[in-house]
């Protein structure tokens, strides 16, 4: 793929519930703008010293929303500009929306259908501390569906939303390339 230089004022930010592909279109936007992607949970792993699962399962949720919250600060107060995939529960703890939304307007919710997003979290569950005791698919579209109604408030602050049923990651990256760069 060949690289294009995108000016960007600020960061560009990618929410939306765990699944909906923010990694794979923020690597494949990262790639295609030539800007450096970070995917907070990596980095919250790399800079711990240890898998978001041992975080949750050593100290407990609470805990690892407060380290989340801090690398959230620092990544956001880097002069260097982001493309930042988040957390799913990012947006939604503390007044972390908040802090995105003043720090820039490029703010992109992918939005995913309930039964698309239950699918593909059942098939990777393991890999999820929230979803590793969920035993059947009608059990995590019931999860995700819940969680969903819970988070679309916070989802739905954002400047730039994607809908993205039918659409693969090339699709999806190069709609939000044409919304921020407008």
């Amino acid at each position: 793929m060949e690289k294009h230089s995108l000016t960007i004022n600020s960061h560009i930010i990618l929410i939306g519930y765990m699944g909906c592909g923010k990694s794979s279109v923020a690597k494949y936007i990262a790639n295609f703008a030539d800007l450096k992607h970070i995917d907070l949970d990596e980095y919250i792993v790399n800079k711990e010293s240890r898998s978001i699962s041992d975080i949750f399962n050593l100290s407990g949720e609470l805990e690892f929303r407060k380290i989340e919250r801090a690398y959230l600060i620092e990544l956001l107060n880097s002069r260097e500009k982001l493309i930042l995939s988040l957390g799913g529960g990012t947006p939604c703890y503390y007044d972390n929306i908040n802090l995105i939304l003043n720090s820039t307007k490029n703010v992109c919710f992918i939005n995913t259908p309930n039964n698309v997003l239950s699918k593909r979290l059942f098939k990777e569950k393991s890999k999820r501390p929230l979803l590793n005791s969920i035993d059947s698919e009608n059990k995590m579209l019931e999860y995700v569906s819940k969680h969903l109604f819970e988070r679309m408030p916070f989802y739905n602050k954002a400047c730039f939303k994607i809908n993205s049923k039918e659409k693969n990651i090339s699709e999806i990256s190069r709609e939000i390339l044409k919304m921020i760069s407008l």
